[in-house]
């Protein structure tokens, strides 16, 4: 059977790694912890890991909403406890009353040490407290490296992560029935806009599929996507249900509130 059919031609090197992943884990019985995975990865990790071999996995995040979580790939028999995901909790302390800071800006300044963006999970932010997850092998990289964020001198707190904030992300689950997967389809249907606009707004860069810019209109959607239409929020492809007496796609999804 060809595994990369059911998936996207770029997503062929993922698949790899996790394939390599899961073919470690069954020859040398030792665990393997991923990076942070985005919705999309995670649904092809558990796409390919199954439910019923001798190989399991499980995924944390730091928080229960995590959106980025990191994967424990392991043997059925093991049972792991959450500091096995080796993840930490930071706070920005900054001048709240002088200065704003931004997700972008967060996201930004982490990037620009030169470290992958699977080594971070999610940025909290509520109220004008400032918070974000990493990958515990980083840490005191970034504790020595970061001093500011836009113009804002910074200082970082590590909280346990019990301390991460609420930020009451709340997804309002919705079925729609559209004729493709395509993208323009798909943003169509859920905006209730047209399908000429839909076009227009990918044309115009102003739609993300997992945090990356999609300029294709016909780019095909699927399972576990993240997408954000400038000015509209974000949406969460959460189920693909297959298709009605009409021809027509039934998914289920999640749109931020």
């Amino acid at each position: 059977m060809n595994i990369y059919q059911h998936f996207r031609p770029e997503e062929r090197e993922f698949i790899d790694q996790v394939l390599h992943w899961k073919d470690y884990v069954d020859t040398s019985y030792t665990a393997k912890l991923t990076d942070f995975l985005d919705p999309r990865e995670q649904h092809i990790l558990k796409v390919l890991i199954g439910e019923n071999g001798n190989i399991k996995y499980q995924l944390f995040g730091g928080i229960l909403a995590s959106e980025r979580k990191r994967a424990l790939i392991m043997p059925d028999y093991l049972i792991p406890t959450e500091d096995e995901f080796q993840i930490n909790l930071f706070e920005i302390d900054y001048p709240v009353k002088f200065v704003t800071i931004e997700h972008p800006q967060v996201l930004g300044s982490l990037m620009s040490l030169g470290l992958k963006r699977g080594k971070f999970g999610d940025i909290l932010m509520k109220d004008g407290r400032v918070q974000f997850i990493a990958a515990s092998e980083i840490s005191d990289y970034i504790r020595n490296n970061i001093e500011s964020i836009g113009k804002a001198s910074i200082r970082l707190k590590e909280l346990a992560l019990d301390d991460a904030i609420n930020t009451d992300d709340l997804w309002i689950e919705q079925v729609i029935t559209v004729s493709s997967l395509r993208l323009d389809t798909i943003i169509s249907g859920i905006h209730n806009i047209s399908r000429q606009k839909s076009q227009l707004f990918i044309q115009q860069g102003l739609v993300k599929v997992n945090w990356t810019s999609i300029e294709n209109v016909s780019f095909e959607c699927g399972e576990g996507d993240l997408l954000s239409v400038r000015g509209y929020g974000r949406v969460k492809i959460l189920s693909v249900e297959g298709k009605t007496k009409k021809d027509k796609w039934r998914i289920v999804v999640g749109k931020q509130k």
